[in-house]
C-alpha cells in the first residue's frame, strides 16, 4: 500500500524531478567503466514521504532498493540545491493562483518537538523534564495553509519568537490592507502589541486567564487559529538533525499539506487529466 495515494505523490514528484540537475546512471568516470547503477531519485523520494508518513528511522525504512546511507546523502544533496525550499515556495504561488491565500487572516503559534540527540536548534525542555527540545514558531493563512516557521530551542518562550516569524510575511507581499493575526494567550503582552503595530497589522489575542476559541467556534469569522500552525506532527527523522535538514522536511511536510489542498479545492472547479474520481 502506498504511504500516500498516487493522485498527490505524482505531481508531487514530477515537479520536484523537474528541479533536479540530470544525472548519469553510471558514473563515467569509473576506471573500469562497471560502477555500481545510482539509485533512483524517484525511490529516495518516496522513501522520505515514508519517514515523514510513519515517523521511523533511516535504517527502518532502508530495504534492498536503497539504503539509509544512500537516503541521507541523497536529501543532504538536495539540500543543498535549494531543492525543498524551492518545491514548498512552488506549491504556494500555484495555491495562490489557483484558490488564493487567504492572507488577511494569519495564525501564528509555537509548539514543542523532542530532540533527544540535541542539535543546532535544541534547548532545554520545560515540559518534559529538560530534556532536549525543539520548538517552532509557525504560521499558516486564514485557511490553514502553512506559510513558513522559525526554529529555537525548546527553552524559549513563543513571545520572543513572533518577530521573526513575521517578518516571513515579506515573501509574500503584497499583503492586504487590514491583516488579522490570530494568537493565543501567550502573546498577550505590550510587546506583541508593539510588533504588531510596526507592522501594520491587527492582532486578534486572547487575553491571559480565557480559553482561546476553538476553529470551529461562531467567535472566529475564519479558520485561522493558533492550534492550525500546530498541525504538523513531530517525525524521527527530526529528533537528531541540524537545521538545516529539519527545515527541508518541514518544507516538505508543508508542501504535502498545500497540495493536498489544492486538489482538494481545485476538484469542483477545475479538470485536468489525472483528477482524481471521487473527492480526495
Amino acid at each position: 500500500m502506498p504511504v500516500l495515494p498516487s493522485w498527490l505523490t505524482d505531481p508531487l514528484w514530477d515537479q520536484f524531478a523537474a528541479l533536479l540537475p540530470e544525472r548519469p546512471t553510471v558514473d563515467p568516470a569509473h576506471p573500469l567503466g562497471c560502477h555500481r547503477r545510482r539509485i533512483s531519485d524517484r525511490i529516495v523520494f518516496d522513501k522520505l514521504l515514508q519517514l515523514l508518513r510513519f515517523g521511523c528511522s533511516y535504517q527502518a525504512i532502508a530495504d534492498t532498493t536503497c539504503s539509509a546511507t544512500t537516503i541521507r546523502n541523497r536529501r543532504d544533496e538536495w539540500i543543498r540545491l535549494g531543492a525543498f525550499a524551492r518545491l514548498k515556495q512552488i506549491a504556494l504561488e500555484s495555491y495562490d493562483r489557483i484558490v488564493g491565500l487567504v492572507l488577511d487572516q494569519i495564525a501564528v503559534d509555537g509548539s514543542l518537538t523532542k530532540a533527544p540527540g540535541g542539535g543546532e536548534v535544541a534547548g532545554r525542555s520545560p515540559v518534559d523534564r529538560g530534556k532536549q527540545g525543539l520548538k517552532r514558531s509557525g504560521m499558516t493563512d486564514g485557511y490553514g495553509i502553512p506559510l513558513g516557521r522559525v526554529l529555537a530551542g525548546a527553552n524559549r518562550h513563543d513571545s520572543p519568537l513572533l518577530a521573526p516569524t513575521l517578518d516571513l510575511l515579506d515573501d509574500l507581499r503584497p499583503l492586504p490592507d487590514d491583516v488579522a493575526v490570530h494568537l493565543d494567550a501567550g502573546y498577550d503582552s505590550d510587546r506583541t502589541r508593539t510588533e504588531l503595530g510596526a507592522r501594520s497589522l491587527h492582532g486578534r489575542i486572547a487575553h491571559k486567564g480565557e480559553k482561546a476559541p476553538n476553529p470551529g467556534e461562531p467567535a472566529l469569522a475564519c479558520r485561522a487559529h493558533p492550534r492550525l500552525a500546530e498541525r504538523l506532527p513531530p517525525a524521527r527523522p527530526l529528533l537528531r538533525c541540524r537545521a538545516t535538514v529539519i527545515n527541508a522536511f518541514f518544507d516538505l511536510a508543508d508542501t504535502i499539506i498545500t497540495v493536498r489542498s489544492l486538489i482538494r479545492r481545485a476538484w469542483v472547479t477545475h479538470r485536468w487529466g489525472t483528477r482524481p474520481r471521487r473527492l480526495p
